[in-house]
């Protein structure tokens, strides 16, 4: 069975720092990109970032650019979210999701990050 587990959500103040993670077990992601989404309450879930298969490039939404840093380690099967630089405007259930022909294909169960003013 395939699984995606997200953690290191919290409750942090502006300014701080975040490093989420998102273990993967059931099959090997090496192979595929991983995403981070997140969705604030009352909004749509939005992209945040992206990763190749081989963890030479990425991309940000616009909001994100410059503060937050995903990478991955494939021997781990484990994708990494670095969040610098903390807004209230980041408050989100964070979700992790594996590359599929059909698009994000797999999902996490999604972690909670919390940014007091």
């Amino acid at each position: 069975q395939v699984q995606l587990v997200e953690s290191g959500g919290g409750l942090v103040q502006a300014g701080g720092s975040l490093r989420l993670s998102c273990a993967a077990s059931g099959r090997t992601f090496s192979n595929v990109a991983m995403a981070w989404f997140r969705q604030a309450p009352g909004k749509e879930r939005e992209f945040a970032a992206d990763i190749n298969w081989s963890g030479r490039r990425a991309r940000y939404a616009d909001p994100v650019q410059g503060r937050f840093t995903i990478s991955r380690d494939n021997a781990k099967n484990t994708v990494y979210l670095q969040m610098n630089s903390l807004k209230p405007e980041d408050t989100a259930v964070y979700y992790c999701a594996a590359d599929t022909p059909t698009g994000w294909g797999y999902w996490g169960q999604g972690t909670q990050v919390t940014v007091s003013s």
